[in-house]
């Protein structure tokens, strides 16, 4: 079933997501796991693809693959059609005025390493300072740490406070001098959603330029890149229903004329000389080599899936379901369980990382696992966090839009199951 098939924009008459009937655009969740039905709760690592993402790759693939840009015959034209039609569709979701600020990159990783060589290399002296948080991804921290020991810059760093929320009393005196502030959007551990625009403003009065990396943002939130106050934004693709191998990167469009390449070879250039060469023009400038066409195609489609569904009421089942989810898990599990992050649903998005009893998370995962419940266990890629949590590592269960309340049942059986294995 299509989502052209859930009705009006994909969602129930009563406005809200109809689940059974968006499962059955999810091929994935038809399969069992140890005998049991899967309940898949780590979309915040990856999420599943519908059939209409799957339809149209393998349709780009069977009918007009070809490489971009340079080809005059039909197949290359269809194939550079579909792949500069889906950066028009990008820059449409994500608010950017203009599809020549949309970059296309393997991932939200490949993006910020890209800020850091380019602009960082480029505009960052010894003794410049940037401003991040305690509860980055390693994505949004290791590019500035190996940037530190090469150009020995200062980083500062906003603190996580309570409930799971950054500390901001000090955010005019952090930000005084700072080159550079770079931000996650949504916490891909705590799901404490970020006041970026909050944050922006501060950072603009003090001449700062500002990175967010909305990979958790983008998949479950209406976004608006220029209503957030970002000069750059990055996001990637498989965790937004499309496929892997495909990221965003959105910059304004002064800040990427004045940056030089990041990657050199072909469709990068103008033109090449035996001693030196000219860059393209925007996108790209950034984009060498051959591109993600098939996966730019599949993000296309997973665009169209969920703005047939609505953001908003993306959002608001995600609400739903941590309400139930936190009132659910407390009061079956009580003082076995510990949720880590903002006790208010509102607050957060679909992300709900746990400790449970004395339980080594992997241990929970692998129980879970044996009564067909994903999740993730670990430290998520934010040890930093976790250090200043004071845990080693966290199991997560990560809502999305094939979710529901049966899931969040399963899971809560599953902790069950655990508690009486290691009994």
């Amino acid at each position: 079933m299509a989502v052209s098939d859930l009705g009006p924009g994909g969602v129930a008459d009563a406005g809200g997501i109809d689940v059974e009937r968006v499962k059955k655009d999810f091929p994935i969740l038809e399969r069992q796991v140890h005998g049991r039905r899967l309940v898949y709760l780590d979309s915040a690592a990856s999420s599943q693809k519908p059939t209409s993402v799957l339809e149209a790759m393998n349709r780009y693939y069977e009918t007009t693959h070809a490489n971009v840009h340079r080809g005059v015959y039909s197949l290359a034209e269809e194939a550079t059609a579909l792949y500069e039609a889906s950066r028009t569709k990008v820059a449409r979701f994500i608010g950017a005025t203009s599809e020549r600020e949309v970059i296309y990159t393997k991932n939200v990783t490949e993006a910020i390493n890209l800020l850091a060589h380019s602009w960082g290399r480029t505009y960052l002296r010894a003794g410049d300072s940037i401003l991040l948080t305690e509860i980055e991804h390693h994505a949004n921290l290791v590019p500035w740490l190996m940037l530190k020991d090469h150009l020995g810059i200062e980083l500062r760093y906003l603190p996580l406070g309570t409930d799971g929320q950054l500390d901001l009393s000090g955010l005019d005196r952090l930000v005084e001098g700072v080159k550079l502030v770079s931000i996650t959007a949504l916490s891909n551990v705590l799901g404490t959603i970020i006041p970026v625009r909050r944050i922006a403003d501060a950072a603009h009065a003090a001449g700062a330029v500002v990175i967010v990396d909305g990979a958790q943002h983008v998949p479950h939130l209406d976004t608006d890149v220029a209503a957030m106050g970002a000069d750059f934004f990055a996001f990637t693709g498989h965790k937004m229903l499309g496929p892997t191998g495909i990221g965003v990167l959105w910059g304004r469009g002064d800040l990427l004329e004045a940056m030089p390449p990041f990657l050199g070879g072909g469709d990068m250039i103008r033109d090449v000389r035996l001693d030196g060469f000219t860059p393209n023009e925007l996108p790209w400038k950034f984009e060498a080599g051959t591109p993600p066409i098939a996966e730019a195609v599949g993000l296309a489609a997973a665009i169209d899936y969920l703005e047939g569904l609505g953001m908003d009421a993306v959002h608001r089942h995600e609400v739903e379901l941590n309400s139930y989810a936190l009132r659910t898990l407390t009061e079956r599990h009580g003082d076995q369980l510990t949720i880590h992050g903002p006790a208010e649903p509102a607050m957060r998005g679909g992300v709900l990382s746990f400790s449970f009893s004395d339980l080594h998370p992997h241990d929970i995962s692998q129980i879970l696992d044996s009564q067909g419940v994903c999740v993730r266990a670990g430290h998520h890629c934010a040890k930093p966090l976790m250090r200043r949590m004071g845990v080693g590592a966290t199991a997560r269960a990560s809502f999305y839009v094939y979710n529901d309340e049966a899931d969040v049942d399963a899971l809560s059986d599953a902790l069950g199951e655990a508690a009486r294995f290691f009994a």
